[in-house]
């Protein structure tokens, strides 16, 4: 019978004073300064000695990094700027606009209408050209719809991925045209 381990399985994320478990860290105290290449205990020793937590801040290195910190202040503060980074950051959703080789005018400008709309508020537009039974035949009509869209859109778009079959469907892919905004 195997005897079981007596310690804590590994934890995901920053470990702190008596999980980190590496023989010798580089110590870097409060302001910034390097101590030097320690042993765990002597480093753990000085964190309490100023009331603080000794911080695993690069793990992955050839010496494990670690930092003199108030952990829980640390953490607060990593939080604080994910929080900002993912505000910053933009997400573009990809909306669909339909339409088959025998569209007619009125309803291709509704199409139209929508696409400029979608392109307008910062999404993509996947122009989707639906092909049923002998109209198999005829691929340059669903081209000639793309072509049509795309003109009709001018300069707001640009073409990301040009017109493509894919079975029974021709796809075309067109993003927002940075520069005119």
């Amino acid at each position: 019978m195997r005897k079981r381990s007596t310690h804590s399985p590994a934890k995901t994320g920053t470990r702190k004073n008596l999980e980190i478990r590496v023989p010798r860290v580089l110590v870097i105290d409060e302001t910034g300064k390097k101590i030097g290449i320690l042993s765990i205990r002597e480093a753990i020793a000085i964190a309490q000695q100023k009331g603080l937590d000794l911080v695993e801040v690069a793990p992955n290195a050839k010496i494990p990094v670690c930092k003199i910190a108030d952990y829980g202040r640390l953490m607060y503060e990593k939080k604080k700027k994910d929080s900002k980074a993912k505000k910053k950051q933009t997400v573009v959703s990809v909306k669909e606009v339909k339409l088959t080789p025998k569209t007619d005018e009125h309803d291709f400008q509704v199409k139209l209408k929508h696409a400029r709309r979608f392109l307008e508020s910062g999404d993509k537009v996947k122009v989707t050209i639906r092909f049923r039974g002998r109209e198999m035949a005829h691929r340059e009509l669903g081209d000639q719809q793309c072509l049509k869209l795309k003109d009709a859109l001018g300069e707001l778009c640009i073409v990301e991925s040009k017109p493509n079959m894919e079975g029974r469907q021709l796809t075309m892919i067109l993003a927002p045209n940075k520069l005119k905004k």
